[in-house]
């Protein structure tokens, strides 16, 4: 899915916005068992306890992609008659009404999940009448319904006892402790939506920790390679650069690597493209080639890149490195800079010894005391 479908869905997840029919889940405790479950209509919950649910189920679709939001492809084989797929299509098509597949999605849930403490399961349907718009902007009649399942995976916390004060009892009194959803560690929906409808062959899988695969999980829900996590994903590419790069890679190559990604990520943003800003092999080798890297390099990097994630990679820019931020680290020293203005650092040798130079044009402060420099 891309950014503007998966904003699309996300939208739904408001009081006015959504048409769900019905809400399942089951509260499991830290040993890892089920002590209890609910079956709700969604349109006899209160405001609030309807808009705290769309809340954690809206933070499934928050993220990036390829960091947190990823795609799962099923193949043909799957589609037609594998025991995973037919188990979602059954939650789905039943909107959730069909009570053995309920129980076994949180019976294989559970086994397969590894959380520390106690988490909430909860599951919703939600109906989406796909609109037609005609050349005059007119919206046309609904020609379809896309019908969906969303899951959100949340921790359970115990509330702290704390001191509060009753009106009616005109008093102080301790308020007890109680347990509270927290937002979701792990989510999905099924199927992908797709510009016009469903797409039967796919679903958006979200994890909030980018270290976090959950490996047993999604390979027990889909059965389907998922690939490296971010997290891993930035530190293969920074051992990668430091393999094979490292005769080049000085503080002029990774100024203008982190600015080549800059520029790419702000062009895709102004340029309003649906799809997400993905990166191939080639696209990798052509940055290393601006910065500097000589052919033998390049062909270096690209053979381990190809070797740790295959022939079709296509990696976000955020794995390759952080935009946001320019850090620079040597033993007890960290320099944050603002990536706008890497260009003040660089590196000299002065009389055999190496240095960090950050040129100094305006004002100097240490913990907030303006000093000179003499």
């Amino acid at each position: 899915m891309n950014e503007r479908e998966i904003a699309e869905i996300r939208r739904r997840m408001r009081p006015e916005k959504n048409n769900i029919g019905r809400i399942r889940g089951c509260y499991v405790n830290d040993n890892h068992s089920i002590i209890s479950e609910f079956n709700q209509n969604f349109g006899m919950i209160s405001t609030d306890e309807s808009e705290e649910v769309l809340s954690h189920l809206r933070k499934t679709f928050s993220g990036s992609i390829g960091r947190n939001l990823i795609d799962i492809s099923f193949s043909n084989q799957q589609v037609l008659e594998s025991e995973e797929h037919k188990l979602l299509s059954d939650l789905r098509t039943s909107s959730l009404s069909d009570d053995n597949a309920v129980k076994l999605f949180f019976e294989k849930t559970v086994a397969s999940l590894d959380i520390d403490g106690s988490y909430m399961i909860l599951l919703a349907n939600d109906k989406y009448d796909i609109f037609t718009y005609g050349e005059d902007g007119e919206k046309n009649e609904s020609t379809e319904t896309f019908s969906y399942i969303v899951c959100a995976i949340c921790p359970i916390k115990m509330a702290k006892p704390t001191l509060g004060y009753s009106l009616s009892e005109n008093k102080f009194k301790n308020i007890i402790r109680d347990s509270i959803v927290g937002s979701p560690t792990v989510g999905f929906m099924f199927p992908a939506y797709q510009t016009g409808g469903a797409n039967i062959y796919e679903a958006l899988y979200y994890t909030h920790d980018i270290s976090a695969s959950h490996e047993e999980f999604t390979r027990t829900i889909f059965n389907v390679s998922m690939p490296m996590p971010a997290s891993e994903q930035v530190e293969s590419i920074a051992s990668i650069l430091n393999n094979t790069v490292a005769d080049n890679c000085d503080m002029g190559f990774m100024q203008s690597l982190h600015g080549q990604l800059t520029e790419l990520t702000a062009d895709h943003k102004n340029n309003k493209e649906d799809e997400p800003l993905m990166l191939s092999a080639n696209d990798m080798s052509t940055l290393l080639r601006f910065g500097g890297a000589d052919e033998e390099t390049v062909n270096a990097f690209s053979e381990r890149i190809k070797e740790d994630f295959g022939e079709n990679v296509s990696i976000p820019p955020a794995n390759i490195t952080d935009i946001k931020k320019f850090e620079v680290k040597t033993e007890g020293v960290t320099l944050k800079v603002n990536p706008e203005n890497s260009d003040l650092v660089s590196t000299r040798i002065i009389d055999g010894t190496k240095y960090i130079l950050i040129r100094a044009d305006s004002d100097i402060e240490v913990n907030g005391v303006r000093i000179n420099i003499n």
